[in-house]
């Protein structure tokens, strides 16, 4: 679907390009050391983190595929953004404190001290595979199928183009060059989205002739165990898998809170990006709906957000919406190639030659260039599977999450958990999930074969559940981990302390507006 563009709407892409460079570079100029460029100094604060992990999650699979779940089933798809401030609070409250404790710059490194070199090399290539095809790959396919359509190019062009501005800042500006510009497009995304879902109500006449244009499963938050694809069973049981995998285990979210000022910034960093979890259904999942009721005859699921800003936003307008896009494209791929980067060079490369500084800094850059070159060739690859933005993305997260999730959980709750049971479920789950999660994306051996994308992820995570259990009930018990675990742990797990209580009450304010959300649309 190609946009029409007049003169201001280029001035204002223009201007979005110029500015996001002049804060790239400028981070750049000031990334003297490696902190600087892997964790931004660990000097982050709570405003920065929460915005810099929103942008990241508010790629182009947010915005396109929302709006598409949004045309095709309605608000169904908000229980992956609402259900969210659950492990949000988990990563602030509980499992940070323990990564800060460890000193760890990487999450593979917190598995090095809790159970040893093979589950850490382990973690290393899960990780690396992880950020190129869930983050980067997804990200730049997705991107690329935007940006070709908008502006008449090739794929191929598209995701050239994408991978070159990313790549720029990303290498010399490191994590505040992404943090910084992170902060910058999450403010454009979300008033764009905002303008955007306004304009929507202003041409349908408000929100009772929305309602009433729209079947009534269209405002249900949880549907019948009968529907196939987001059956209330399915994202009960299958969502918490994903989340505790990708809020609390993911490098590319968490490297976010590893560089905080200190515990209390990273906390409330991810306080901040629970309390923005309740806007988002409105400005990412609304505008979908509002196109099955203005133009379903016309649009498509794929292209719905597309379709209201082509025929909604009024030039100047128009081109702030696609720099959104191309805002949350960039932020995607960027903190993408700068987790890629940071796993690479401090947990592969210092395990073969011991690098200075400056070496490190260097080695980033290179490896940068390389991990986005490669993203460009696993997102051709994406372009053969026939699968729509949402159910890719999601779909490769759900099926590559079980194993982190059962380790990780049984590494800070279960002190007897031993380092054999642990690779057992690495390297024997790993494996069967990455054979599963290739088989689902190229829809081996015929599309339908393999059941719902969560619900398989809860299958995974039950059977590797029993195996870890089994494994270390027959072996011997673990000794002396250096991090106690959360049962047994009666002190705080990091020296610092603060009075931890406004946050908690914070937390639980926000449980209850999540739970009348629910007990609302319902």
């Amino acid at each position: 679907m190609s946009l029409s563009f007049n003169y201001i709407d280029y001035i204002i892409l223009g201007l979005y390009a110029l500015a996001l460079f002049c804060i790239g570079f400028r981070s750049g100029k000031k990334a003297k050391n490696q902190e600087d460029i892997f964790l931004g100094g660990r000097t982050l604060k709570w405003w920065q983190i929460g915005f810099s992990m929103f942008s990241a999650n508010a790629g182009p699979m947010m915005l396109i595929g929302f709006a598409g779940v949004g045309f095709s089933h309605g608000i169904v798809g908000s229980n992956f953004e609402l259900l969210a401030w659950i492990f949000l609070m988990l990563l602030g409250m509980v499992f940070l404190p323990y990564y800060l404790k460890a000193k760890i710059s990487t999450i593979p490194q917190f598995l090095l001290i809790r159970f040893g070199k093979r589950s850490y090399n382990f973690l290393v290539i899960y990780s690396l595979i992880s950020i190129l095809v869930v983050w980067l790959g997804s990200a730049l396919y997705a991107g690329g199928l935007l940006i070709s359509g908008i502006f008449g190019c090739s794929l191929f062009m598209a995701l050239i183009i994408i991978a070159l501005i990313a790549t720029s800042f990303t290498a010399i500006g490191g994590l505040k060059a992404v943090v910084r510009t992170g902060v910058f497009q999450s403010i454009i995304i979300i008033v764009s989205s905002i303008i955007l879902t306004f304009l929507g109500f202003q041409k349908i006449g408000g929100i009772d002739m929305l309602v009433s244009q729209t079947p009534d499963s269209y405002w249900k938050l949880f549907l019948p165990a009968s529907n196939r694809e987001y059956s209330w069973i399915a994202i009960v049981l299958g969502y918490p898998v994903v989340a505790i995998y990708y809020w609390c285990a993911d490098q590319t979210i968490v490297q976010k809170v590893l560089a905080a000022d200190n515990l209390k910034e990273g906390q409330y960093g991810a306080l901040f990006v629970g309390v923005l979890k309740i806007i988002m259904p409105l400005i990412f999942i609304l505008p979908g709906i509002m196109c099955y009721v203005l133009f379903r005859d016309t649009a498509q699921a794929d292209n719905a957000y597309i379709t209201m800003i082509k025929e909604l936003m009024p030039h100047g307008l128009l081109g702030l919406s696609i720099a959104a896009l191309i805002a949350s494209l960039i932020d995607t791929v960027s903190s993408s190639l700068n987790s890629f980067c940071t796993v690479f060079t401090l947990d592969v490369i210092s395990q073969v030659k011991v690098l200075n500084q400056k070496q490190q800094i260097k080695m980033g850059k290179w490896i940068t260039i390389i991990a986005a070159i490669v993203g460009v060739g696993i997102a051709m690859v994406f372009s053969y599977s026939g699968k729509n933005f949402f159910e890719l993305s999601q779909g490769l997260v759900s099926i590559l999450a079980p194993p982190l999730s059962v380790v990780f959980l049984a590494g800070i709750m279960w002190k007897r958990v031993n380092s054999i049971s642990v690779e057992i479920v690495l390297y024997g789950g790993g494996l069967v999930c990455l054979i599963l999660g290739a088989c689902h994306v190229l829809n081996y051996p015929y599309k339908g074969y393999w059941p719902h994308f969560l619900l398989l992820s809860f299958y995974l995570f039950v059977a590797l559940i029993v195996v870890i259990i089994a494994v270390t009930l027959v072996s011997k018990s673990a000794t002396n981990p250096i991090i106690p675990s959360l049962l047994e742990s009666k002190n705080k797990p990091v020296e610092e302390t603060y009075n931890s209580k406004p946050i908690w009450l914070v937390w639980l304010g926000l449980a209850s507006v999540m739970v009348l959300i629910y007990l609302l649309f319902n």
